[in-house]
């Protein structure tokens, strides 16, 4: 019997409909004086029924009879489960004539006293007499443990406590296709966002194996699907430390145009102060966490992935996508949201139940249990740890004594070990001078240390005084005011750096006023023998991936996206990389679970991490030799000279003597003329010189009459300098500048200035640029703005101020490509105009304004670069109060007409102001800035146009060469790419 029918999922009901189990509803009434059950429902299940002492009546609140027959009988005790693991022995009144089939009254609500949560309509926690005797000692046993069979349960020993609860420690219930909830993965795209197209990645032969065990087996759990979607991302796998293989969705394309779920993720210091009074813990880890919620119903389309046997899409969430783990965390939060805070702290897919006492803690435990059940949520039980004293978790050391910070944070520092040479010391001290404005008497401390290295000694003399500095130096390091506790509300700062011997890194955020860089956490990490084999990029990647892993509970869904510091450049492009090698695929996997962006800052500004890197460095590093050459390239050279040389004089004995043959060269019959011609220039050893340098090879052993024409016609048509060397001729076609305007803000022109360290939150800026006035805007931006949002931003900004723009210039990025900024536009009547293709000066006035302010920027901002977006108001004041050289005047003058004053101003206005006047002021200098305007455009057009040719005339069936630098192959290598 179960009154909670309703909430059972298809396969619990069918489950109990097979061991016989009736299911029914019942009515919670706590205004009735007991338990009662219809007539007919004792009768269906053929209940015994036992005779009342006395007969009972049945009366509404307002006095009037329930029913025309009195209660008489009472059924035997039957077992009745009133939730997923709630059983007990009860009788029932039989009641004639009632509107539900059973009604549970005071006396049992008494006796259990349970928690109803009114909005969700179930209970959601039972009384200490409940756990003792309804829940432990059901005397029913429960078919959950007694059908599943041992190879579906993890190895691991389920502790006495919880064997009835056996069922939440199943491999195979993990694996099964969850129910549609409230909480599926939604994916929202970016309107107007260009739709990724999947790759196809290469496969061996034991990958499409895998691969086709993953899809058999994934499309039998439910998990994936067929799919015939617009859209896919790449499939590929990447080798486990077991050598297994993991399959990998190269979801990066999709996660570029997903609107993010921005749902906080607990306040790790709220969260800690919850812990007083605890003694015993609990960790909870659960199983596929990500795939126990089904993607949003409609957006599973959006997940597909392309294999090299078909297209299909997931029905559960995945790893890799950008807002799993806010999803995943809202999930948690209302599953538990009656428990979090009273005794239990959830993590993403982390659980941790604390207690008073070790009684308490079971029943807790018991009900976390219970929960993940009822919303068939399974947890990895050889993960878990039960009924601790002492646990780590997220960084922290929880016992009944408190919490401490974890040792591991601050052991990279504490633990370095005493410098032994004078590198090691300069190391040791460069790593201290960051953090001394936060060391009161710094330089006293250090001086014992910073007298070893005085006269520059090659070797070091190390004293007690310089260990007592030493120890006190690092016992500064790792306490206040220099360690700080991490605050989720600001954005953090990962430092990191890889070298020969070891890895470090550095967790910071700013505090105080005025911000400085204090650090939360520091790390180490000695490189094993395997990934001292890395190479220098995938070592400093390496050194991302630990830190990552080692403050994930810090980074991972933190408030503000955060910035990785490397002085390894190509780092920055790892997020858009199209090839990735096998590591780096898995790390990239990882990585997507983060919001960061991956900053570029040169070693010298970097010292802080790498001197956490090279503690190892003591150790001697691997010396790789170069190769030595066994035979120079002369060598082989000389041979073909030599030979070369023997038949031109054999075929010289045949002919008559010529007349002119300078003295010591030899004369070259014209069977031989094309054959040296080549040698000279197009052999491994002279690389395809022009035609004065191959003259001059030529003729320093040879001559003939017609020597400097042959060699121009051969060099002029050699097929390989025309694709592969820059042309020297003149550019055809002469210079087309643009229409002068005629007024302020008619013709206006728009670029972007991306990739900037993020401050407030931006990291773009939207250039606008006045082609008349060379006045400027600039608008910041979160990240690069989508066509719909670029049009918003120039209808605000230029369109409220100067009227609607006659025309637009930008360059072909997709935003000015794509068909709603056309539309917008056109729907305006405004013009949209493009610059030619790979010709970005056709917007050189946006590309000056973009150079200018960067280095405006520079200047002001170069020792905090995140503090750009509150100088920017500045830079467009800046641009627009300079005099330009092409108007003679600054945009200011050119419009509103005036140059408004820099100090504060001390001329007397006038009284009345001359209307007039100042309008006819104003149109002479805008003819005076129009003339000054066309006057240049006409000089540089005829500048230019001295280096530039007269626009070929091309006839159908011509042949021409076409440079292909601006285009993009599809080559197997880069190699091959150039000998097309």
């Amino acid at each position: 019997m179960d009154c909670d029918y309703t909430r059972l999922t298809p396969a619990e009901r069918q489950r109990r409909l097979h061991q016989r189990l009736c299911l029914y509803c019942a009515l919670i009434d706590s205004g009735a004086e007991g338990n009662f059950m219809k007539e007919s429902l004792v009768q269906e299940l053929q209940l015994r029924m036992e005779p009342l002492p006395h007969q009972l009546s049945a009366r509404a609140l307002d006095g009037s009879p329930i029913g025309c027959a009195p209660i008489t009988h009472q059924t035997s005790p039957v077992i009745l489960q009133t939730s997923f693991l709630h059983k007990e022995r009860l009788s029932f009144f039989v009641l004639p004539v009632t509107d539900y089939a059973i009604v549970l009254g005071l006396p049992w609500l008494e006796k259990h006293d349970p928690i109803i949560s009114w909005s969700s309509k179930e209970i959601v926690c039972w009384s200490p007499y409940c756990l003792e005797n309804c829940v432990t000692s059901c005397p029913l046993a429960l078919g959950s443990t007694s059908v599943e069979s041992p190879d579906n349960l993890s190895s691991f020993h389920v502790p006495h406590e919880y064997s009835d609860l056996a069922l939440v420690f199943s491999k195979k219930n993990a694996t099964k296709l969850p129910p549609h909830r409230p909480y599926g993965c939604a994916i929202d795209l970016i309107e107007g966002a260009t739709l990724p197209k999947a790759r196809i990645y290469p496969l061996t032969r034991e990958e499409e194996k895998a691969m086709d065990d993953y899809i058999t087996e994934a499309l039998a759990q439910g998990f994936i699907r067929p799919s015939k979607s617009p859209v896919g991302s790449g499939f590929f796998f990447v080798k486990k430390k077991d050598g297994g293989l993991r399959p990998c969705i190269d979801y990066r394309g999709l996660n570029d145009i997903t609107v993010k779920f921005a749902y906080p993720l607990p306040l790790i210091p709220t969260a800690l102060e919850q812990f007083r009074g605890a003694s015993f813990f609990t960790k909870l880890d659960l199983r596929s966490a990500y795939n126990l919620v089904r993607v949003r119903e409609g957006d599973e389309w959006k997940t597909s992935f392309s294999t090299t046997k078909g297209h299909y899409e997931y029905l559960v969430m995945s790893y890799g996508l950008a807002n799993a783990p806010s999803v995943f965390q809202c999930f948690m939060n209302d599953v538990f949201r009656d428990m979090i805070g009273q005794f239990v702290v959830v993590f993403i897919d982390d659980i941790l139940v604390y207690s008073p006492d070790l009684n308490t803690h079971i029943r807790h435990v018991r009900l976390v249990l219970q929960r993940l059940l009822e919303y068939e949520l399974f947890v990895k039980g050889e993960k878990c740890e039960f009924h601790l004293q002492r646990v780590e978790f997220l960084g922290y050391v929880i016992s009944s004594s408190g919490v401490v910070m974890n040792d591991d944070k601050v052991n990279a520092v504490s633990n370095w070990p005493t410098p032994t040479t004078v590198k090691e010391l300069q190391r040791f001290l460069g790593f201290a001078n960051f953090y001394r404005r936060f060391i009161r008497n710094f330089s006293a401390i250090a001086a014992p240390m910073t007298a070893l290295l005085k006269n520059s000694p090659k070797t070091l003399t190390w004293s007690n005084q310089a260990q007592a500095s030493f120890d006190t130096l690092k016992t500064a390091f790792v306490s206040a005011p220099i360690l700080v506790h991490p605050d989720p509300e600001s954005p953090f700062t990962v430092e990191v750096d890889a070298s020969e011997t070891g890895v470090g890194a550095v967790l910071s955020q700013r505090r105080g006023d005025p911000a400085k860089l204090h650090p939360i956490a520091f790390y180490s990490h000695k490189l094993s023998s395997a990934e001292r084999n890395y190479g220098i990029g995938d070592r400093e990647l390496l050194a991302v991936k630990l830190a990552l892993e080692e403050w994930r509970h810090w980074l991972e869904g933190a408030l503000h996206p955060f910035v990785v510091l490397t002085d390894h450049k190509n780092l920055e492009y790892l997020r858009t990389a199209k090839r990735l090698n096998s590591r780096q695929a898995r790390w990239s996997l990882f990585f997507s679970r983060f919001n960061f962006s991956i900053t570029f800052r040169p070693g010298s500004r970097n010292t802080k991490a790498d001197a956490l890197s090279r503690m190892y460095a003591t150790e001697p590093s691997p010396v790789t030799s170069s190769p030595e050459r066994i035979l120079p390239d002369s060598v082989a050279v000389a041979v073909i000279q030599w030979e070369f040389d023997e038949q031109i004089c054999r075929a010289n004995t045949q002919l008559l003597p010529q007349e002119g043959i300078p003295p010591g060269k030899l004369y070259v019959p014209p069977e031989f003329r094309e054959r040296l011609i080549t040698w000279a220039h197009s052999s491994l050893s002279s690389g395809h010189p022009g035609e004065n340098r191959t003259l001059q090879l030529i003729a320093a052993r040879y001559w003939w009459d017609t020597m400097r024409q042959d060699i121009h016609f051969f060099v002029s048509s050699c097929s390989t300098c025309a694709k592969c060397k820059t042309p020297k001729t003149l550019l055809a076609g002469k210079l087309m500048p643009l229409a002068t305007p005629e007024r302020p803000w008619s013709h206006i022109a728009v670029d972007y200035v991306t990739d900037l360290p993020p401050s407030n939150g931006y990291t773009t800026i939207l250039t606008i640029v006045d082609r008349f006035s060379r006045g400027v805007k600039f608008v910041p931006f979160a990240t690069i703005p989508t066509a719909f949002q670029t049009a918003q931003a120039i209808y605000e900004v230029v369109f409220r101020h100067f009227g609607i723009p006659e025309d637009i210039l930008s360059d072909r990025g997709p935003q000015f490509t794509s068909r709603v900024w056309r539309a917008f536009f056109e729907h305006l009547g405004v013009t949209v105009s493009l610059t030619s293709g790979f010709h970005p000066t056709s917007n050189g006035m946006c590309e000056r304004v973009n150079q200018e302010i960067g280095k405006f920027l520079r200047l002001y901002c170069h020792k905090n670069p995140s503090d750009w977006s509150q100088y920017l108001v500045w830079a467009e004041i800046a641009q627009n109060s300079l005099i330009n050289a092409t108007t003679g005047l600054t945009p200011f003058q050119c419009f509103p007409g005036f140059q408004p004053p820099l100090a504060p101003w001390t001329a007397v206005s006038s009284e009345v102001p001359a209307v007039d006047d100042w309008m006819r002021r104003s149109e002479q200098v805008w003819e005076q800035t129009h003339q000054h305007v066309a006057t240049l455009l006409a000089r540089y057009k005829q500048q230019a146009d001295k280096h530039r040719g007269n626009t070929p005339v091309y006839n159908p069936g011509d042949r021409v060469w076409l440079s292909t630098r601006d285009f993009r192959f599809q080559a197997p290598s880069r190699c091959h790419r150039s000998l097309e």
